[in-house]
């Protein structure tokens, strides 16, 4: 009896948590976007966002969230299995973690310098002839910076996977005759995946919100569901609206988290392997 009413103590601060700062701010998301820009009850606003304009938006901040987790994951995933490889693999993953300690705001700065016309990579085009080209605000550039913001985080959950892999398992593989592209394919791809969907969520589900990006390196010409709601809050004022799509970007988030959910395989080296 003791033991229960100890557990459910230390139980309060974690309910205190998840009440304060999860359950209330999306019960209030959701109930803000029950009222119009007059602050009239309605269910227009969910009506609204069923209309062309906003499943247009959806559907590109989808494609540029795609294009972002799909190249962050092929860079990553090479990194993560050859930094396994290396002699001081914590060193250099620390490396490369340290960039994403630096404010993204300065580095998305930093990046409009780099981009910009008079910067480092416009002054070697001209410099071997082809002459100053436009990188900013264009597709390119966006998706380039918005990699570069999230390659550590998916490396991160990709390298500890692949550290942690039983290397008996390599080695029987190739024992058994095993090519390395069958190898990777039926025991390490497999053995990792877990990894790679933790890098997928939190690379993906960032990916869909990105507005300061949008703003500062594609000059609004990309938009996407987190512009769309910085644009209802504070420019046309409408809460109601930027509530309903948030509500909607919150679904998003639940469902891929679901699809992304991972199970436990075996393979690990746990030390328990004889």
């Amino acid at each position: 009896m003791q033991n229960k009413s100890t557990r459910a103590l230390y139980l309060i601060p974690y309910s205190a948590w998840i009440i304060l700062f999860v359950i209330a701010p999306i019960a209030l998301v959701v109930y803000y976007s029950l009222f119009d820009i007059h602050g009239d009850f309605t269910f227009a606003n969910y009506r609204a966002f069923f209309s062309s304009v906003y499943l247009e938006l959806t559907l590109s901040s989808f494609w540029y969230a795609f294009l972002i987790t799909l190249f962050s994951l092929l860079i990553a995933y090479p990194t993560a299995y050859f930094l396994t490889k290396t002699k001081h693999k914590q060193l250099w993953l620390l490396l490369i973690i340290i960039p994403s300690w630096i404010n993204l705001l300065l580095k998305t700065y930093a990046f409009i310098g780099i981009f910009g016309q008079y910067g480092p990579i416009n002054a070697f085009f001209t410099a071997i002839g082809i002459g100053s080209t436009q990188l900013l605000f264009t597709d390119f550039s966006f998706i380039f910076v918005s990699v570069y913001i999230f390659i550590p985080f998916m490396i991160l959950p990709i390298f500890n996977a692949i550290d942690r892999l039983n290397p008996a398992l390599i080695d029987a593989s190739r024992d058994l005759g095993a090519s390395p592209w069958t190898t990777f394919r039926r025991v390490i791809l497999p053995l990792t995946m877990n990894g790679v969907k933790s890098g997928i969520q939190v690379t993906f589900i960032p990916a869909l919100s990105l507005f300061m990006i949008t703003r500062l390196i594609a000059g609004n010409k990309v938009i996407t569901l987190g512009t769309a709601i910085e644009q209802q809050f504070l420019v046309t004022q409408n809460w109601g609206m930027g509530s309903t799509i948030a509500v909607f970007l919150i679904l998003f988030m639940f469902v891929i988290m679901l699809f992304t959910g991972q199970k436990e395989k075996g393979g690990a080296s746990d030390g328990k392997t004889k």
